[in-house]
């Protein structure tokens, strides 16, 4: 059987949630995207387990990320999904990184979050395809026309986004990149890698400046 040729606007690479957002934004911007996605599971850290978000100043987050965490506020105001714990003890348990007066929620169940990610995906009519692990990729010039699975199933675009964890399609159409951490002199950066003395979401950046 002849392979499989999928064509869209846009080939994103890799199911994480940047990859999802990536997605979304490219269907209401009129375009059409697809995610060809290396393993069976989509959504990256957040659906397999790092329910606990990471963050300051939550009036600083904005966009879809922002939609996903009101989405999932909006799953937990059903009594009926509470089933390990009462609403209220979660509210008012120490530590909790949940505003009561806030329509967001940032503690979440990885289910919760996988259901979330496929509703914006339904919803921006994106297909997707699990288990494409990739074989090849051909360039025309600097520009990537399309990739090749190992299936034989092959994907054309217009642009292609790398959003995996590894960055083997940029690896695999000889994009330059560094291994390990690199020096600040590598990419001539200020605020790369550790730095010594600036405070997590406190500091503001330029009132300390200590090179690696």
């Amino acid at each position: 059987a002849p392979a499989q040729v999928v064509e869209a606007d846009l080939c994103i690479f890799g199911g994480t949630s940047g990859g999802i957002a990536a997605a979304v934004q490219a269907a209401r911007m009129g375009k059409t995207a697809v995610i060809v996605n290396p393993t069976k599971y989509l959504g990256g850290l957040t659906t397999g387990g790092l329910g606990a978000t990471d963050i300051g100043n939550k009036r600083a987050i904005g966009g879809i990320a922002r939609e996903f965490y009101g989405r999932v506020w909006k799953h937990y105001q059903r009594p009926s999904v509470w089933t390990r714990q009462k609403r209220e003890e979660y509210a008012n348990r120490r530590g909790s990184a949940n505003d009561p007066a806030e329509t967001t929620m940032w503690t979440f169940e990885p289910r919760v979050a996988e259901k979330v990610y496929l509703q914006l995906l339904a919803e921006a009519k994106t297909p997707v395809f699990l288990e494409q692990r990739l074989q090849s990729v051909t360039k025309v010039g600097p520009r990537i026309t399309a990739i090749t699975m190992e299936n034989g199933r092959v994907f054309r675009a217009k642009m292609f986004l790398d959003a995996t964890y590894e960055g083997d399609l940029m690896a695999a159409a000889k994009v330059d990149y560094h291994v390990g951490r690199e020096s600040t002199a590598t990419y001539n950066e200020e605020w790369n890698g550790v730095q010594v003395g600036v405070l997590h979401h406190r500091h503001h950046f330029g009132a300390v400046k200590t090179p690696i």
